[in-house]
């Protein structure tokens, strides 16, 4: 038996694939613990997982709220980088790492399982020589998107050596987005393409699918066999920014009342109390997963977990792109020939409609997304991720 400690930011997208893997870890008899925020950890992973209370920044741990880092919709390309990096993964490691440590002294971990966007988990066992494994759960890090941006990217390496020197061990040297020992990545090539940064020790499982808990009662009752379903979902981090786009979908599908139905994730209530007889459901949560397995299009902003999860389902997508990895994903799913892009900002009912068409009657999406489906089934999920996870352990206890 071994241990692994899972390190995770406070983002539903990053957690959800972590939870499958540790599942399959547990179900083959080892102990899994985390660190991160304990009511979403165990929210999504269970209420009895075993958490290590992390602080966000501007407060303690097990504090309700951290601090308001929503930003404008119109930030884009290095402005948006520069805040992400600013704003979120450098405060988040800071606050993060005593927790980190503490987990570490307490759980003993032979492996650390490092979300891409949780730094502290990789700098600190790189400080206390634990072997660490990347958690890479989208594939936008591996195009080395700014090998055309040199300032750019030295501007990123300059906050990460100034990070690791003070969570971390100022010695290093690695990229601790990139483990030098395991990079799980819940994509495959045949959506991503091949890997241009981390290539020896990346590993393509796939998807990390596992069950979920249930949000409120869904009315199976109201779908309509005889029509095409479509999902419209911008994520669970994006709510502030949708409405426009949301209300734009909405009125696109009730266009195509004759021979579409469509399921709108709405957690604010961007378009009203929908009437009962209406061909768009607007719900605030849904069970995503489920209803894939009934889908025939999905409306998205490219977010790699929907979009994964769709294609898993061998469902093709509309993706409007709003921010950070989207547009990579976005592009790897109109590469791949699975799906259209729309521009999010500029999209309007008539654009979105022709798109939906498009995804729905064109049979070159559809076939599309059935090869990636496949390739995803292939790769072996969470299973695949946890034995590559124990090959990494194992290693560790031979060297001991």
């Amino acid at each position: 038996m071994s241990r692994f400690l899972f390190v995770v930011p406070p983002l539903v997208g990053h957690i959800n694939p972590a939870v499958g893997v540790a599942a399959a870890l547990a179900s083959r008899g080892h102990r899994v613990a985390w660190a991160g925020r304990p009511d979403l950890v165990r929210g999504l992973a269970g209420p009895d997982a075993d958490v290590y209370a992390c602080a966000l920044p501007g407060e303690t741990p097990g504090g309700d709220a951290g601090p308001d880092t929503s930003r404008p919709a119109d930030i884009r390309g290095p402005e948006a980088l520069r805040f992400l990096w600013e704003r979120f993964l450098v405060p988040l490691a800071e606050a993060m790492a005593p927790g980190v440590r503490r987990a570490v002294e307490a759980f003993r971990p032979d492996v650390v399982v490092a979300d891409q966007q949780a730094l502290a988990g990789a700098l600190v066992a790189e400080d206390l020589g634990l072997p660490w494994a990347t958690s890479a759960t989208t594939s936008a890090e591996l195009t080395d998107a700014l090998a055309s941006m040199p300032r750019v990217d030295a501007w990123c390496r300059a906050r990460l050596s100034d990070l690791r020197a003070r969570i971390g061990d100022p010695a290093g040297s690695g990229d601790p987005r990139f483990s030098p020992h395991l990079v799980l990545v819940f994509s495959t090539p045949e959506l991503a393409g091949d890997a241009a940064r981390g290539r020896d020790q990346v590993r393509w499982v796939g998807p990390s699918l596992t069950s979920r808990p249930s949000p409120a009662a869904f009315p199976w009752e109201r779908l309509d066999s005889r029509r095409a379903l479509v999902l419209v979902t911008l994520g669970t981090a994006n709510t502030e920014v949708g409405a426009r786009f949301l209300t734009r979908s909405a009125d696109a599908l009730r266009a195509r009342a004759d021979r579409v139905q469509a399921v709108v994730v709405d957690p604010a209530g961007a378009l009203g109390t929908t009437p009962p007889s209406d061909n768009v459901i607007a719900l605030p949560t849904v069970p995503q997963l489920d209803l894939l397995a009934r889908t025939d299009a999905v409306v998205c902003h490219g977010g790699h977990n929907t979009v994964c999860e769709a294609l898993w389902h061998g469902v093709p997508l509309v993706v409007a792109p709003i921010r950070d990895d989207q547009p990579i994903v976005a592009a790897q799913v109109a590469g791949a020939g699975a799906g259209v892009r729309v521009r999010f900002g500029r999209a309007d009912a008539d654009t979105i409609g022709r798109a939906v068409d498009t995804v729905l009657h064109d049979p070159g999406p559809r076939a599309a997304a059935d090869t990636i489906a496949r390739a995803f089934r292939d790769a072996g999920g969470a299973p695949e991720a946890a034995r590559h996870l124990e090959r990494l352990a194992d290693g560790r206890k031979d060297r001991a």
